[in-house]
């Protein structure tokens, strides 16, 4: 599982920095040398991106209990994401994986609680004293933040799971968190925009970005589900190419961008050894990457992508379960296996060309009435 740190983690690095050390450090404890507030308010802000970090992986650790594979954790500007592969089987599986991040940011914000109210009652808790308690209660504001019934938050999963288990439809239960989540959304953006008309315009313009996040992420949720719904009941093997032009592990990169079989037809190829056992998929992106001088000697083998780095499902398997896959793997691809022999390989734009057709279908809309 990888860990991630998008560049507007430091934006909001900085912004706690400035805010405690210019602001609530400063106004508590006035009158201590400078460097005491900055190096309180850069290892409270370093702290406070680690509670992010748990909060994300206990999701993951939970998700990967329950059979439901992770991408990677990445933070960012409003908080942090787990990029699942697939979606819980269950709700009772959505139940826990959802429940356990705002527990864990609930008992931090605890511990920190526990720690500054120790070393008060038994020192001069001082700035440290000051630091626990901000780190207690953002911890606890983020824990009931992510509580609201609302998706993209932690509370819609808690919505979703809910609604799916009375309904039995992961589909009907998906459409309320996500409609829950737009109504928040356009909530914090009138708070928002309520702020800034009357002067607040930092707290304003932070709600409105919040507000504009959780809007857009529920609508892509709920698009997401629909499209899972489409493809109900569809095999890999409708949506992809059988028999597919192949590149051979031994042809060396020269050989393998003068070719014209491969030059003018697709950007990327599956690599497959002698008998056809799948080895990777070869990218003309990647094959670009080596030196011109070095082309002739370096096989296609050192610049593609690994089988064990792609999607690698059977022909027989829901193709809406492959569609996430495809959205998280840099490639978009996914090599379609018969053990390990190449039967085919599916792109985005195969599934895009799959769910056109079925979104026309006359058959589509009588079973959706």
């Amino acid at each position: 599982m990888r860990v991630g740190v998008h560049w507007s983690v430091l934006f909001i690095f900085v912004l706690i920095l400035l805010g405690l050390a210019g602001g609530s450090f400063r106004e508590a404890h006035p009158d201590r040398p400078a460097w005491q507030y900055w190096l309180a308010s850069g290892v409270t802000a370093a702290l406070f991106l680690l509670s992010l970090l748990a909060h994300e992986i206990s999701h993951a650790l939970v998700a990967r209990r329950n059979g439901v594979s992770v991408e990677d954790i990445t933070l960012w500007l409003l908080g942090g994401l787990a990029r699942l592969r697939s979606e819980a089987t269950t709700p009772g599986a959505e139940l826990r994986i959802a429940g356990v991040g705002p527990l864990v940011s609930l008992l931090l914000g605890g511990l920190f609680a526990l720690a500054a109210g120790l070393l008060a009652a038994f020192s001069d808790a001082g700035l440290v004293g000051e630091a626990l308690a901000w780190l207690a209660g953002i911890n606890i504001l983020l824990a009931v933040f992510n509580a609201l019934p609302a998706a993209p938050l932690d509370g819609g999963r808690l919505l979703r799971a809910a609604v799916w288990w009375k309904t039995g439809s992961p589909l009907r239960a998906t459409v309320v968190a996500t409609a829950a989540g737009r109504f928040l959304g356009w909530v914090l953006v009138a708070v928002g925009l309520y702020l800034v008309l009357v002067g607040a315009l930092f707290s304003g313009i932070w709600l409105v970005v919040i507000g504009w996040f959780v809007i857009a992420v529920a609508t892509a949720e709920g698009g997401q589900a629909k499209l899972r719904e489409l493809l109900g009941g569809i095999p890999v093997s409708d949506a992809m190419t059988p028999d597919p032009v192949t590149v051979p592990a031994a042809t060396t990169i020269s050989e393998f961008l003068a070719d014209p079989r491969f030059r003018y037809r697709h950007s990327a190829f599956p690599v497959v050894d002698a008998d056809n056992t799948a080895a990777g998929l070869v990218t003309f992106k990647g094959a670009d990457v080596v030196a011109e001088k070095e082309r002739p000697s370096v096989p296609v083998t050192h610049v593609m992508v690994p089988v064990d780095d792609l999607p690698t499902p059977r022909p027989d398997d829901p193709l809406a379960r492959l569609v996430p896959e495809l959205q998280a793997n840099p490639t978009h691809r996914a090599l379609v296996l018969e053990g390990s022999r190449l039967a085919g390989i599916v792109s985005s734009s195969d599934i895009s060309r799959v769910t056109s057709w079925l979104s026309s279908s006359s058959a589509w809309r009588k079973r959706t009435l």
